[in-house]
């Protein structure tokens, strides 16, 4: 029964590649990850097998047609993102582990060519960005509704919200944080005039159900996201100017270099660990003597810096820090959460783990995408006269900065569920900057 739906998938590969990623993007928030520890192996079925497919094709297709627009591979961010990918593979050559490496550095591609190179075409069309989001959105909810009904099941008790996501989401940190990418998304979508009033109902309806899972997911850094991502919309809103957003961020970094022995020895009187009271939640937040996973998260950061230390150049090598971190780890620095076997998670951090494994410049290349990204959107929010494509812009950077946030306390770009939003949002950015900054705006294209 499947040998017809499997010959129309392959005819769709060959004739609506676009469709196929679109495809892919639905299929993700329900894909299921098959770990093997021994054989240094996880794979997302079906998701990125058909991510393997896209790749392959799409490279065939530049190769043999030539056809790639030269505007996008010459842009600041798809530069910064080649040479990413570039010290990836040098890396990947020096590497402790090389197998491990080099299928991470594959991975790598079978994310970003689909979802960054053939996103920015397919982004030509400014419909396929919602498209593109309402296909996670959609299936994001389906999830988030399972979740909620097994959740409520134990009483919504906090500890079991941190694995009753399972088997479509590893635990609730990346479960929250994908839904703390999207909470910007449906907010904007809210207040989209082209909705009819039965589309918008339906829009609130979404809305709902991110808030609740958002809430139920007890991820803090989540929660933390959305907080930078109310301040940036707060700023682009009221065209704060760049230079006095630095200068506060300087003064507060000055400030806490000044006081930071007092603030440090305020931080350890806080005993409050995780809750499933709300307000007692967010002061564990700052609890870095009695709570196992701020000091883990700690542990892993010290770690990795011992690692950074050793070998600053190269670094380990790309996704092997979880199998070489055990000696860097202290016996007084360890939780009752540590473990010497790799196999609870990576450096819990998307800038302090490249540091480790592809040393200085591996962070600088990630840093590099960060800051292009940025600065892109926020130049055609500010420039472009398209109402259009200064929400769209809005809207993009924002939910970025929801992760760019997560990134400092987590790391999920490893993973189809955080890979696939995040460079499909990157890839938007650009082809609104490179393709729509300049188009006037229509009546058809009417938003707030």
């Amino acid at each position: 029964m499947l040998i017809p739906l499997l010959g129309f998938l392959i005819y769709m590969y060959f004739t609506e590649l676009d469709k196929i990623l679109l495809l892919i993007t639905f299929l993700t928030p329900l894909s299921i990850t098959l770990s093997n520890y021994d054989a240094q192996l996880g794979l997302a079925l079906p998701t990125e097998p058909m991510m393997v497919a896209v790749l392959g094709l799409y490279v065939f297709k530049i190769i043999f047609q030539q056809d790639f627009d030269k505007k996008i591979l010459i842009h600041p961010v798809s530069v910064s993102i080649i040479f990413y990918l570039i010290w990836l593979f040098i890396t990947s050559l020096t590497s402790e582990i090389p197998l491990v490496s080099l299928k991470f550095l594959l991975a790598k591609l079978w994310f970003i060519v689909p979802f960054y190179f053939l996103a920015t075409q397919i982004f030509k069309n400014l419909k396929n960005f919602k498209i593109f989001s309402w296909a996670y959105m959609l299936s994001l909810s389906i999830v988030i509704v399972y979740t909620t009904v097994k959740h409520s099941a134990y009483g919504f008790d906090e500890e079991i919200g941190h694995w009753i996501m399972d088997p479509f989401y590893n635990d609730h940190t990346a479960y929250g944080a994908m839904i703390a990418f999207f909470v910007p998304v449906i907010s904007g979508f809210l207040f989209d005039k082209n909705y009819s009033n039965v589309q918008r109902l339906f829009t609130f309806f979404v809305f709902a159900i991110i808030l609740i899972g958002l809430y139920l997911s007890y991820s803090r850094a989540a929660w933390l996201g959305i907080v930078a991502a109310i301040a940036l919309f707060v700023i682009l809103k009221f065209k704060i100017k760049i230079k006095w957003v630095t200068l506060t961020v300087l003064v507060g970094l000055g400030l806490f270099l000044m006081l930071r022995t007092q603030i440090i020895m305020k931080l350890e009187k806080n005993k409050q660990d995780t809750s499933q009271n709300f307000t007692e939640h967010v002061q564990s937040i700052s609890n870095i003597s009695t709570d196992a996973s701020n000091l883990e998260r700690i542990n892993r950061w010290i770690s990795a810096f011992r690692m950074f230390s050793e070998r600053p150049f190269f670094g380990y090598g790309p996704g092997t820090y979880q199998f070489c971190y055990a000696p860097y780890q202290y016996s007084y620095e360890k939780t009752i959460i540590s473990t010497n076997a790799g196999n609870m998670g990576n450096a819990h951090s998307e800038y302090i783990g490249p540091l480790a494994e592809t040393g200085v410049l591996g962070l600088l290349s990630v840093l590099a995408i960060a800051i292009t990204s940025f600065f892109t959107a926020y130049r055609v929010y500010l420039k472009s006269e398209n109402k259009k494509v200064r929400f769209l812009s809005l809207i993009a950077i924002t939910s970025l900065v929801t992760y760019y946030v997560h990134g400092f306390l987590n790391n999920f770009l490893d993973t189809d569920k955080a890979s696939v939003p995040f460079w499909g949002f990157i890839a938007m950015i650009v082809a609104l900057d490179v393709y729509h900054k300049n188009n006037e705006i229509t009546d058809k294209e009417k938003v707030v």
